[in-house]
């Protein structure tokens, strides 16, 4: 088994070790009232969209969510929140360098002794969630399944479905896949970005994301009968037949979410197996992007 793999299987436990976590959690993540930006670059930005709906969505206060690199300081956030898993991406801290001395900012992140400590008041450290693959699994799940506990979510039946994820038949054979939609709304937007950024990185794939409504709106259009559309979440069931309609094989399930992100996972590495790729060392990608000077 590959580490991809092997991280990917761990998720469930990993989950549950995040619950530990909890108090710190809720008291950097919900601050009742105060406006919150978050961002990260990558997997981190999709993780970021993904927290904020769900903090607003919860009534605890105006959230965003922003990519790193296009982070300008316009706007006033009472506190500002960085995912990242190595704490050294250059446009997260820089950013972070933007951010005015009054305002908190936190980071959610994978390793400790980092650069982003030195620009953070504090630090939400994951290193039991931490990876050894380029390609980031386990560290976002488990940043957005401790979120959703702090927030008030019940995790068990999230816990349950990703051991499910893991043995799930895959909903296609990768053999017969070329092309991939992936489709959410409202939280789970963040997740469908994820899962198409997984199948870019592990298979060098073509896959995109959309809002699940805007699908009609044009991306049906270069749909076939080798493409898959995978919803995640609690999208629009006739999206199913647009899909159809277009030659393509729709799928949905009912798993929490995350899970659903989990089984993408694994068909990005089913994926890249097919295609003779090593998903352990995927094409011009590193675990972290350091700019030099």
């Amino acid at each position: 088994m590959n580490d991809t793999a092997a991280e990917i299987a761990s998720q469930p436990d990993v989950w549950l070790q995040s619950l530990a976590l909890t108090d710190q959690a809720q008291h950097e993540l919900i601050a009742p009232g105060e406006r919150m930006l978050v961002l990260g670059c990558g997997t981190s930005w999709f993780v970021a969209q993904s927290l904020a709906e769900l903090r607003e969505r919860a009534g605890f206060g105006e959230t965003d969510a922003v990519c790193a690199s296009e982070f300008l300081p316009r706007r006033h956030y009472d506190r500002i929140v960085a995912v990242t898993r190595s704490g050294t991406s250059t446009e997260v801290l820089e950013a972070l360098r933007m951010v005015p001395d009054s305002t908190r900012t936190v980071a959610i992140t994978g390793v400790r002794g980092e650069p982003v400590d030195d620009l953070t008041g504090a630090q939400l450290v994951l290193d039991f969630a931490d990876e050894r693959s380029v390609v980031q699994t386990r560290f976002p799940t488990t940043v957005l399944a401790l979120a959703r506990h702090a927030f008030g979510h019940d995790v068990a039946p999230l816990i349950e479905d990703g051991r499910r994820a893991l043995a799930e038949r895959l909903p296609a054979d990768p053999a017969d896949i070329d092309h991939l939609v992936f489709l959410g709304t409202g939280w789970t937007f963040g997740l469908a970005n994820e899962a198409a950024l997984k199948v870019r990185e592990a298979a060098q794939a073509y896959s995109e994301s959309y809002p699940a409504k805007d699908f009609r709106h044009g991306p049906v259009a270069v749909c076939g009968p080798r493409s898959l559309v995978w919803s995640l979440g609690d999208t629009d069931p006739e999206l199913d037949d647009v899909a159809r309609s277009a030659g393509a094989l729709a799928y949905r399930d009912g798993l929490d979410p995350l899970a659903q992100l989990v089984l993408a996972q694994r068909f990005a590495l089913a994926l890249a197996a097919h295609r003779g790729l090593d998903p352990d060392a995927p094409r011009l990608l590193t675990r972290s992007v350091v700019r030099t000077p």
